[in-house]
């Protein structure tokens, strides 16, 4: 009887366990090229929650024929809010240049891949990604960046969510 009912406690309590908090971020910038890419992996379920507070929403129907007329709108005015590159201490307005969708169920990303071209000689970069951390405490973004030759990664979060790269 006592192992059923620890089966069961255990298996209830991986029913109800807290989901990853995470996203992924990947900025690259070659001088030679004088383009800044950023390439987001966001869970679908965590953009639909911070854009229309419901995780499961199917209103904005991002990357499907009947997508929402104001999605791309709608998650750039996000973005904007909690994200940002800076060459020099100058906010780069970036723009979407695409996006896409995998995985499945819970685990659907959406891809998003940002641009813009750069011109003149930078001295430092700041990056802020506060994604989601107004709606999760435990939200964790994982950033990767490239620079020329030179690669970094840093993890930012609620209490540290900008990071300065100086080159």
């Amino acid at each position: 009887m006592y192992q059923w009912f620890l089966a069961l406690l255990l298996s209830s309590s991986i029913t109800f366990a807290h989901p990853l908090r995470l996203s992924l971020c990947e900025i690259e910038f070659y001088s030679k090229e004088k383009l800044l890419t950023v390439n987001l992996k966001l869970f679908l379920t965590d953009v639909n929650e911070a854009l229309v507070f419901d995780p499961f929403s199917k209103e904005l129907a991002f990357c499907q024929p009947n997508e929402h007329s104001d999605a791309d709108k709608m998650l750039m005015d996000y973005l904007n809010r909690f994200f940002y590159v800076k060459f020099n201490r100058k906010k780069i307005d970036l723009e979407i240049k695409k996006k896409k969708l995998s995985g499945e169920g819970e685990n659907i990303a959406l891809w998003v891949y940002l641009e813009k071209p750069v011109e003149g000689i930078f001295n430092s970069m700041e990056i802020k990604n506060a994604v989601f951390t107004d709606l999760f405490y435990d939200q964790n973004n994982i950033v990767y960046i490239h620079v020329n030759d030179e690669s970094k990664s840093v993890m930012l979060n609620k209490k540290t969510s900008t990071y300065e790269l100086n080159f």
